[in-house]
């Protein structure tokens, strides 16, 4: 999965060097293709201590002594392409926020994949899944970094987010549910940053490979794509 994620970058021209954050880099060793990238330079590992995506990511960026934008995606998003990458980083660039987040809106995923399990946020205008792209546009983009790896430790706890988001604000969803729109700005006070959301039109965006149903979703999509190639 990690070689289609990094084929992928590599054929996106907005992506110009590719970092591999993970607590082994040892592991990829024998993956030859990963290791000629990283002789020519091209990619590099970054060994992190982070027991989480966020707290890897909070790692690397915060480390940085010049801060660059910064795509941030995972290696179980095997069915992500050049095009869809394009798409996101050409909005995320136009939003004029310091940090972008893509999801999919469960009435494009659904049109396509109707019996594929999701998790969907309900909001007034639709629902909406993550997509595992993240866009660090600005030096104020570290602020929603930190804010995503400590409210990522409340996931089995959601008793701790009213400290983390307010209560007024979650009381405020619970009534009323807000549309798309309303939570991007109330998440930016909250935040303290400039977020934004950009809508991808493109559902297998919403597909990663955390179960054995999602790898044979994925599988039958990728033999779908190089049959059709």
């Amino acid at each position: 999965m990690i070689v289609r994620v990094v084929r992928t970058l590599r054929a996106t021209p907005t992506v110009h060097h590719i970092v591999i954050c993970t607590d082994d880099p040892s592991a990829f060793a024998d993956l030859n293709e990963l290791h000629d990238l990283a002789q020519s330079g091209a990619l590099s590992f970054y060994p992190t201590t982070g027991k989480s995506p966020s707290e890897s990511v909070l790692q690397y960026v915060s480390r940085q002594d010049q801060h660059r934008p910064v795509l941030v995606t995972t290696a179980d998003h095997p069915l992500l392409t050049a095009e869809m990458v394009d798409y996101f980083c050409s909005a995320a660039s136009r939003s004029a926020a310091d940090v972008a987040v893509g999801i999919v809106a469960a009435s494009t995923f659904r049109r396509q994949y109707p019996h594929s399990k999701r998790s969907f946020f309900p909001l007034r205008d639709d629902s909406f899944c993550g997509t595992n792209l993240f866009a660090l546009l600005t030096p104020s983009a570290l602020a929603a970094v930190r804010f995503w790896n400590h409210a990522g430790q409340f996931r089995k706890r959601p008793w701790r987010l009213i400290g983390t988001f307010g209560l007024v604000n979650l009381l405020r969803f619970a009534l009323r549910r807000p549309d798309l729109a309303t939570v991007v700005f109330r998440a930016s006070r909250v935040i303290g940053t400039r977020a934004a959301a950009v809508q991808m039109p493109f559902p297998e965006c919403a597909i990663d490979v955390d179960t054995l149903d999602d790898l044979a979703t994925v599988t039958r999509i990728v033999e779908g794509r190089e049959k059709a190639g």
